[in-house]
């Protein structure tokens, strides 16, 4: 009889608190707004709990049926989606609107509160700190690195002796991450080779868990989480993660105490010359790079070693899988598109012939059909394909009022794919990057790198380093499609990755003089 008393009490509690949530003020704004129905209390959470193909479906469809605005509940938590480029401008350009959704937290255990997950009173000033790592000047010292990375990616295709099929996430993944590390890093991965590909596992493991996570995040269930089987695993894969990341601080911190920290008390000179004192040691001299800043700020006391570790792993994340999966998409639609990829390998081969058959910033920086592809194919494959902010005060989006707290989705993806912005959007067409056609576009319907004040700090690196590779390899090989885009089932993870193998069939071009 009580057990029955205490559940009814239980239940009574549940309804009053669920009318309190909807009559409320925020509540009656929020259901203004269109959106799938829900049912009592739980409202629309149970929909979300499936197979990951199936969420991503699901979150497709609801885009499109509730153009161009949307609401969820779960339980008692409301997510408002929003795609119409004017709302996503009021939010992305705004410095009241910065703050990521408490969905982030999901990712804290990994990437702490770092550039990507900090609140504003962090985040302006590690931002502040981080932004010269990307400035031109450096990443024409990057550029060399690159280029060797594209050679060396290159070799290992051409070792095999004769066409080969590739599964293009593992690839590129494995060739992104050494990228990463030998630029932003100043570390080689020869002398991490062994824990390489159990970080890369990890990544990929920490993403399926990260999911997992993010919807009992949003049904504030999470405290449960490690109590889980699920949660012994997370504590498993951090020990991978964090223990990469700091074989890699120490490495480097080993370099300049082998060198008394001279080249971090000159960080912003000169970094071309050699230093005969650390000739006479037999260090050979590094570029500077991005984790020397961090090392030298916690040397300044700006930073704990933490907070290094921190923004550590989070550039190197972003760094490696984002760059790679805007690859393979890159690569799956060439291979489909073979008068598009015949254009691309002529402009490679025409700009390297006046180049002495040299890789070059020049170079790069005179590809513009190739820079077109790659945009084209960022629009229609966004790594990071949604974005989620909490708004600072009370909200005016095009048709509706969005209380201050809200939890925003802001879906990327979809924009991209709207026929109000981009004709036959399902069409691969990197023509509609030509100056003449964006001039006029809605600079915020297209938003591969985010926009606004907190867009993404390394957009300008992963151009360049999508240029190097794609230009390395259609110099050297013709790709043909295994698996075809129209039967590409997607999953949503931390960013946008297809749910099974994504092949392609790289074909050796056999020539005399080449550079690679």
């Amino acid at each position: 009889m009580m057990i029955t008393t205490i559940l009814l009490s239980f239940i009574l509690i549940l309804l009053m608190y669920n009318y309190y949530v909807h009559h409320g003020k925020n509540g009656q704004l929020i259901n203004l707004i269109p959106g799938p129905p829900g049912r009592l209390i739980v409202g629309n959470a149970l929909d979300y709990l499936g197979p990951r193909e199936e969420l991503w479906k699901r979150m497709v469809t609801s885009a499109n049926q509730y153009y161009p605005i949307y609401k969820i509940w779960g339980f008692f938590v409301p997510i408002v989606s929003i795609r119409h480029p004017d709302d996503l401008e009021t939010i992305l350009s705004s410095t009241k609107h910065i703050e990521k959704s408490f969905l982030y937290d999901v990712l804290q255990p990994w990437l702490g509160t770092s550039l990507l997950t900090s609140k504003g009173a962090k985040w302006h000033p590690r931002r502040k700190i981080l932004t010269p790592t990307f400035h031109f000047n450096i990443l024409q010292q990057f550029v060399e690195i690159l280029i060797e990375e594209g050679k060396s990616m290159t070799k290992s295709l051409k070792n095999t002796g004769g066409s080969v099929v590739k599964d293009l996430v593992p690839f590129f993944n494995e060739h992104t991450l050494n990228a990463i590390c030998e630029t932003a890093m100043g570390t080689s991965l020869r002398s991490l080779d062994a824990f390489q590909q159990r970080y890369l596992e990890a990544v990929h493991q920490m993403g399926e868990l990260v999911i997992y996570r993010l919807f009992r995040q949003w049904l504030h269930v999470n405290w449960m989480f490690s109590l889980t089987p699920k949660g012994r695993e997370q504590k498993k894969v951090l020990k991978v993660l964090h223990g990469f990341t700091e074989r890699i601080i120490a490495e480097r911190k080993l370099y300049h105490d082998r060198t008394n920290g001279q080249y971090l008390k000159n960080f912003g000179n000169d970094t071309s010359a050699e230093r005969d004192d650390a000739e006479s040691i037999g260090i050979r001299r590094k570029r500077l790079a991005m984790l020397d800043l961090l090392i030298a700020a916690s040397r300044e006391g700006l930073m704990t070693d933490l907070d290094v570790r921190e923004e550590v792993d989070v550039f190197l994340f972003g760094g490696h899988d984002t760059t790679a999966m805007g690859l393979c998409f890159i690569f799956a639609l060439l291979a489909e598109h073979k008068d598009i990829q015949d254009r691309v390998r002529n402009e490679v081969n025409t700009a390297l012939q006046k180049n002495e058959e040299k890789f070059t910033m020049k170079l790069l920086q005179d590809l513009p059909y190739l820079e077109r592809c790659i945009k084209e194919a960022l629009r229609l494959y966004p790594s990071v394909f949604f974005i989620s902010r909490i708004p600072g005060e009370d909200v005016k989006l095009q048709s509706y009022l969005v209380p201050a707290g809200t939890l925003l989705h802001l879906n990327i993806h979809a924009v991209h794919r709207d026929p109000n912005f981009w004709s036959n959007p399902e069409v691969f067409d990197p023509d509609r990057f030509l100056p003449e056609k964006i001039r006029n576009r809605h600079p915020y319907s297209y938003l591969p790198f985010s926009g606004g004040p907190r867009n993404c700090i390394g957009q300008r690196f992963a151009m360049l380093e999508m240029k190097v590779m794609v230009a390395s390899l259609i110099h050297s090989f013709y790709v043909e499609p295994i698996d075809y885009l129209k039967n590409l089932r997607m999953q949503p993870d931390m960013v946008l990755r297809p749910a099974h193998p994504l092949r392609v069939k790289f074909i050796p071009i056999y020539k005399t003089n080449a550079s690679l």
